[in-house]
This record gives structure tokens, sequence and C-alpha cells, in this order.
């Protein structure tokens, strides 16, 4: 059986205005790498169902899991629930378990529960519901596709519920050797014939940028497998001591 993989669909105008700075990418990423369950491509989309459909049906025939973010809120341009119906050529409705809880978290904070916070309980028909702890409107799953807030707090909350249900990988591990005073100049042509040597193992290079006297280049590398990692691990750590540096390792 071959490694699940992850998509990660961001949905909202105000992401591609630059209105809002997105950060779930980066919450679901971090989620499902311990997992075994690396996130293959991220994509933004606007408000427009159309867009929506024929990325979610691109992307959930091409990856194990889709996880999308935003568009499931109370108001007229939170159209994604109807977008993943759509996508997956089935109705829409309030559900019932959503539409209960909800009325009665809106009555314990003596606040009324309106047509437009009611939308909030549309679900595509034969979806499971996804928990929010924190705001109370669910989330849900349909097929392989998890359709979670956009707000980040929201988002976050919502994975502990999805991880149960998803099938891992072999954990991937990392470690950090850092080269302080280096320059990606100095290290390109070392990293690229360890890189050659180092089957199972993804090495990247990159540089920081502080203060004047604080600057250099992390090379990364990442592996399910522990000894190759480590074997690359102590050539990243020669090399950078070739230049003169004594590296700073960080697992």
């Amino acid at each position: 059986m071959s490694a699940p993989t992850a998509a990660v669909l961001m949905i909202g105008d105000e992401l591609l205005s630059g209105r809002t700075r997105d950060i779930n990418l980066q919450q679901v990423a971090q989620f499902l790498e311990p997992l075994g369950i690396p996130v293959r491509e991220a994509r933004v989309v606007a408000d427009v169902q159309e867009e929506i459909v024929a990325a979610v049906n691109e992307l959930r025939a091409k990856y194990t899991y889709v996880f999308t973010t935003g568009g499931i809120g109370p108001t007229h341009d939170d159209i994604t629930a109807d977008a993943i119906a759509a996508a997956f050529g089935v109705g829409i409705s309030e559900h019932p378990d959503a539409l209960k809880d909800m009325a009665e978290r809106y009555a314990k904070m003596g606040t009324e529960f309106t047509a437009p916070r009611r939308r909030m309980a549309r679900v595509p028909h034969g979806a499971s519901l996804v928990a929010n702890p924190v705001s109370g409107a669910p989330g849900f799953q349909t097929g392989n596709v998890f359709t979670l807030a956009g707000v980040p707090s929201i988002a976050r909350a919502m994975l502990e519920d999805i991880g149960p249900r998803l099938e891992t990988g072999a954990v991937v591990h990392k470690v950090t050797v850092r080269g302080k005073g280096l320059r990606e100049g100095d290290l390109a042509e070392g990293l690229g014939a360890i890189a050659k040597e180092a089957p199972g193992v993804t090495i990247g290079s990159y540089p920081w940028y502080g203060a004047i006297d604080d600057h250099g280049v992390a090379l990364v590398a990442r592996s399910a497998d522990a000894a190759a990692l480590g074997a690359a691990q102590a050539k990243l750590e020669a090399l950078t001591r070739s230049l003169g540096v004594e590296p700073e390792i960080q697992s």
C-alpha cells in the first residue's frame, strides 16, 4: 500500500486580496507530519463555487486526504459546504445533530439562534461531523475531504477530532544542522554531492538573515529511515566543519 498523502485547499477572497494572512497550511502540515502524512500540494481559490468544486475534485482524486479551510461561516459568501456537496454530487441540508448541539449552545449563551447561524448546521448528505470545541459550529468529512473553518484557532481544534480517522504512514524524522556565518554558495557543491549519496533522505538548504553578526544556513535532512538520516547528518556536520564552522544541531 502506498504511503498516504495530503493536499490543503484554502478558500476565500480575503486570502487572495492579502487582507488575511493564512497560517492554516502550516497548522495542517505540522499536524500531519508526525502521522507520516506529507502535504504534497496546497492551493488558494476564491469564493467561486465552480472553482472550489473543480479544485476539490482534482485534489481528492490525486491525494489520500484533502483538507479545506474557510467558507463555512454564517454569511452569504460562505459557500464551501454547498461547493463540497456539488463536488460529490449530493444534496445538502441541516444536520440534526449539528442543529441540536448549536441550538443548545446558543441558548446557554443567551444568543438568538438566527437563520444565518443555522446555515452553519448545513452539511452535505452522507457527511460525518467534525467536532468544533471552540465555537460549536462543526466541520465535516465527505469521503476523503475534511472541511474545516478558516479561523486558525478553530481549524487547529478540529484537527484533533480528525486525527484518529486517518491512515498513518511512516513517521518522518528530521534533523537541522546550522552553520552560522555560512552562505549557500559556500555549501552548494558539497551539499549536492551529499544529496546524491543519500537515497531516501530529503535535504534542504535554508539561509537565515538576522543582524549583521547573525546569519547563516540551516541544512535540514528528513527521512523515515533513522540509519540513513544519521549517516546524512554526519556528512552535513563534516561539510560544515570543512568550511571552518562548528555545526549547531537541532532535532
